[in-house]
């Protein structure tokens, strides 16, 4: 087993080299400092939109300023792309060193950028970006630009990821929607003296980015350096609207091109159909010795402070059903179940008592043979009395007690079962690993991407879990090939998972999203995944089959079945399903708004109240082990015995009400417009619920295995 462990701690290990190592720090860890004048290279990656599921790369929007790729950026040539590790890819970034200019403690009233010509098309991709509320994202020091805010009380400042590309206004006058674009950018960047050694030496750190987006038109006066004069009174916004067949340049001369087609069309061919976007920026540095570096990150925390109270009453709704579950398992099924075994064992005494009085009488009559003339003759009325003194000591054993010859028969489809446990195994390990680590604060949101990195790696490593348990489980019910169980369990899951992204994937490629996997990056996957997970999946197999073994059943099985009574209504395989994932649903209902709002709306924002989301996941997988454990004692006390589907079942049945609930949002929360975006939510939330299934499913399983070992031990 060691020897086992040691390839797939090497593959995490390199997993986690992959990433840069400016892009990890655990708070109050890996301080940079700069000196007077040190270049701070700004570097921008992508924009995104909480109306659409669609990311870009901000350079390949076709109305910003490209890197001219000759310019020094902290070290960095402009348009050079920064490394990225596995999660970073996956998400969607594509960080890229920018022109702009940062020195430390260096102020710049006012720089051009560049005159960026667009063509009509141009503009209507601009216009559409800006309608549908896209932000971009800028980085320095690791900080994401953001847009400040403060509280209705004045009491507190918090910010916003991101910045708006430019605004839409209705005007009255025109009856039109106009739209706006974001020409100018004032940053503001704050500062404060480097602890230790580094702040003795003049050195200073960053701790805020904030960045203030302005319109500002064509008519604006502006000096030599095509600045505009007065950035605090500007009267014309720049509007993206080109007249018919004129051209418009930043000077207002206007220029009538002969055969230009009219407004809103686009023939290609006229190259002097074309618009001028001058671009500006300003850079500003503020001391600010009110915020410490370990804690720079909770200004984009700070307007998430007032879901404390509901993340705590979450807690408290989850600690009450399951509070009240537990009383009713203990209560009830605890009393029950004792008073059931020790009448069920009282009448095996008292049977073992009959068939020994019996037995003594025929040795009696052996030993003296006349008794036998006296009696039927032949003995068999000793036997038929013997069984009708059994039958009536047991008359009263039924339910669940009658199963005892059934209640361990291999299920049916047990090769699939046996994978599944197995996968919900590895899942389970890999949640565990994250929510650990990100309540200890070490997956934090300045390591850009970790989260998803280490998931992968945790889930490649928890291969040997996999392949452990589903080879128990398989021997547990009489499997023979646990090579192919093995190969079964290694491919299911990812196979059919990696299936799906690659199938989305051709539709974001076709949208030309940064979310789109590069094909680099599904080689690199296909071959963690089959070089690495596979045989640690295998070495599992090999050592749960050959060393560990199968779990051995309290009772024997007999040859023939037991016929099943008829079902009520409600124990029903899909009536128990939907009606027992109801209870821990209504556990996480009040924690999934936060983790939707993140996921879905808020992507600016971050999850990280990981401590309450660690609370609510210890109290979910209590509340789906007590429900498995009292639905799978109702239904032996029905007499019927096919229990093993059914507890996997009913442990996962809360997610057919989680992706009800995902249509339910879809529908009434969110503003997705566009098919390919409202294909990637459908099915991302439908690939959630089923690794949401297979892990509450693994342990309902377990719990109810356990449950049953015991009551018929």
């Amino acid at each position: 087993m060691v020897a086992a462990l040691r390839p797939g701690l090497a593959a995490l290990v390199s997993l986690l080299l992959l990433g840069p190592a400016h892009g990890f720090y655990i708070p109050g860890w890996s301080v940079r400092s700069y000196k007077d004048n040190d270049r701070l290279p700004l570097l921008v990656n992508k924009v995104y939109s909480d109306n659409t599921q669609l990311q870009y790369a901000y350079f390949d929007l076709p109305f910003v300023c490209p890197p001219t790729g000759h310019m020094d950026a902290g070290g960095l040539l402009s348009g050079q792309s920064i490394p990225l590790n596995l999660g970073e890819v996956l998400r969607g970034d594509r960080i890229v060193a920018s022109d702009i200019q940062l020195e430390m403690a260096k102020d710049k009233p006012c720089q051009l950028l560049c005159n960026k010509e667009v063509t009509r098309s141009d503009i209507e991709r601009a216009r559409e970006v800006i309608g549908d509320g896209y932000v971009g994202e800028w980085i320095v020091d690791n900080l994401p630009g953001a847009t400040s805010f403060i509280s209705v009380d004045k009491a507190k400042k918090y910010y916003a990821s991101g910045f708006k590309l430019g605004y839409t206004q209705y005007l009255s006058s025109s009856k039109q929607l106009h739209y706006y674009i974001n020409n100018h950018h004032t940053i503001v960047l704050r500062y404060r003296k480097a602890p230790g050694k580094a702040g003795d030496r003049g050195e200073k750190i960053i701790v805020g980015f904030e960045i203030y987006p302005k319109s500002i038109g064509p008519g604006e006066k502006r000096d030599d350096k095509l600045c505009p004069v007065d950035l605090e009174r500007v009267e014309e916004p720049f509007e993206l609207a080109m007249k018919p067949n004129k051209t418009e340049t930043l000077s207002g001369q206007v220029s009538t091109p002969s055969g230009s087609p009219p407004d809103g069309q686009d023939d290609g061919a006229d190259a002097s159909d074309v618009m001028t976007i001058p671009y500006t920026y300003s850079v500003y540095f503020r001391e600010d010795n009110t915020i410490e570096w370990s804690h720079r990150w909770d200004l984009y925390f700070v307007n998430q402070e007032e879901g404390s109270r509901i993340h705590w009453l979450a807690i408290v709704n989850s600690l009450v059903i399951c509070g009240v579950l537990t009383g009713v398992v203990m209560v009830i099924l605890a009393k029950t179940i004792r008073a059931d075994i020790q009448g069920y064992r009282d009448s095996a005494l008292e049977g073992g008592k009959m068939r020994g009085s019996k037995s003594r009488s025929r040795a009696t009559r052996d030993k003296v043979p006349g008794l036998l003339d006296q009696g039927t003759g032949d003995g068999d009325g000793d036997d038929a009395d013997m069984i009708s003194d059994e039958d009536e000591a047991l008359e009263d054993v039924t339910g669940w007690k009658l199963l005892h010859a059934d209640v361990f028969r291999a299920p049916s489809y047990g090769g699939i079962l046996a994978p599944l446990v197995g996968s919900g195994m590895q899942l389970l390990v890999m949640a565990v690993g994250l929510v650990l680590l990100s309540a200890l604060g070490v997956l934090n949101p300045s390591f850009r991407g970790g989260f998803i990195s280490v998931g992968v790696g945790l889930f490649v490593v928890a291969g040997l879990f996999s392949g452990y348990f589903s080879a128990r489980v398989f021997k547990s019910f009489n499997g023979k090939d646990y090579r192919r169980n093995a190969l079964v369990t290694a491919l299911l899951f990812p196979g059919l998972a990696f299936s799906m992204v690659f199938a989305l994937n051709l539709f974001v490629w076709a949208q030309a999203s940064s979310t789109a996997m590069p094909f680099t990056t599904l080689v690199a996957i296909v071959l963690l995944w089959l070089c690495v997970q596979v045989p640690l999946v295998y070495a599992g197999s090999h050592y749960g089959y050959s060393r560990a073994g199968a779990w051995e059943h309290p009772t024997r099985t007999s040859s023939v079945p037991r016929q099943i009574p008829h079902q009520a209504w409600y124990a029903k395989s899909a009536q128990a399903i939907l009606l027992a994932g109801l209870v821990p649903f209504a556990v996480v209902f009040i924690e999934l708004l936060f983790v939707f709002q993140s996921l879905w709306q808020d992507k600016s924002g971050y999850y990280y109240v990981f401590g309450f989301l660690a609370v609510v996941c210890v109290i979910l997988a209590v509340t789906v082990a007590e429900v498995t454990v009292v639905t799978v004692y109702l239904q032996l006390c029905a007499e019927n015995h096919h229990w093993w589907w059914q507890s996997f079942l009913v442990g996962g049945g809360s997610a057919v009400w989680i992706m009800g609930y995902c249509v339910w949002y879809y529908i009434f929360k969110l503003h997705i417009t566009g098919f390919v975006s409202g294909l990637l939510f459908f099915a991302y939330s439908f690939m959630a619920c089923c690794v949401y299934g297979l892990l509450t499913g693994t342990v309902g399983f377990l719990s109810a295995y356990a449950f049953v070992r015991r009551i018929y031990g």
